[in-house]
């Protein structure tokens, strides 16, 4: 099959996820009073974190590195790694990873809403993780991204 024109916005909004999670995350890795970024340190007032490196380290991690590595699974169909954790085994790893992306997104923002002052760039951030989910649920790309198990 050739591949659908919807996977590549589906790697788009992966990039555009993985690229904002790079520049927070070493924004707050690099000032973890958030100065770099203009977060006020009150803002974790309701979050166990008392700066905002851990925070900053989670976010390149989870919504940075992750999505890349999902995407490196797209583009590539790469079916050797990562098979122990694809919950889907009718998929590609890389699939799957994009699914649980978008969980994942959606859920980092609704922890952060819960624990720190709501800024734009949550709700930005909060559709980015839907359209995520929407894009990899779509039938042409699911149907891409099946393998066979014979």
């Amino acid at each position: 099959m050739k591949r659908p024109f919807e996977t590549w916005i589906l790697y788009l909004l992966l990039a555009l996820l993985a690229f904002n999670a790079f520049y927070g995350g070493i924004s707050l890795i690099l000032a973890p009073d958030g100065s770099l970024l203009g977060m006020q340190p009150g803002w974790l007032d309701k979050s166990p974190f008392t700066s905002y490196l851990i925070p900053g380290f989670l976010l390149l991690l989870m919504n940075g590195i992750f999505p890349l590595l999902a995407l490196y699974g797209l583009i590539t169909k790469n079916r050797k790694w990562f098979g122990w954790i694809n919950v889907y085994s009718n998929k590609q790893w890389g699939w799957t990873f994009s699914v649980y992306c978008g969980i994942i997104t959606n859920i980092w923002i609704i922890v952060q809403q819960l624990m720190a002052e709501y800024f734009i760039l949550q709700t930005i951030i909060a559709t980015v993780g839907l359209l995520i989910l929407v894009a990899a649920l779509l039938p042409r790309v699911m149907q891409y991204y099946t393998v066979s198990n014979g």
